[in-house]
């Protein structure tokens, strides 16, 4: 394993497709985070974002077709950094929430740790 400054790190996860969920959950692995989720529902990730001990968030944009913003306001107002992944970019987030970092899909890996490198020091 790799030091990096995201090992030991708790990164909550909001996935819906299981097989991206799993690629997120190895490369956090390698990275050395623990995950928290994944969650591929809005309930479940909600009330992970109010309640769990998490570092940062990689959220999905699209849940099932429900936004995800809703959690992203969670863990904005609690101080926890976080990156959301959008197969269409910027283009899908209202106006006030395209300062927010986002990380296109299909990703990679390099591009995706280094945006939630970003967040995480922005906040810290």
């Amino acid at each position: 394993m790799t030091e990096t400054e995201l090992a030991g790190r708790r990164i909550l996860l909001v996935e819906d497709e299981p097989l991206v969920a799993l690629l997120l959950e190895s490369i956090f692995e390698d990275e050395g985070c623990v995950t928290i989720g994944p969650y591929g529902d809005l309930k479940s990730a909600l009330e992970a974002a109010q309640n769990a001990k998490v570092d940062a968030a990689v959220l999905d944009v699209n849940l099932a077709g429900k936004a995800v913003f809703p959690v992203a306001d969670v863990l904005r107002k609690r101080g926890v950094p976080f990156v959301l992944l959008s197969g269409y970019g910027k283009t899908q987030l209202p106006d006030d929430r395209r300062h927010w970092p986002v990380c296109g899909k299909p990703f990679r890996t390099e591009e995706l740790l280094s945006i939630l490198r970003g967040a995480i020091a922005a906040v810290c």
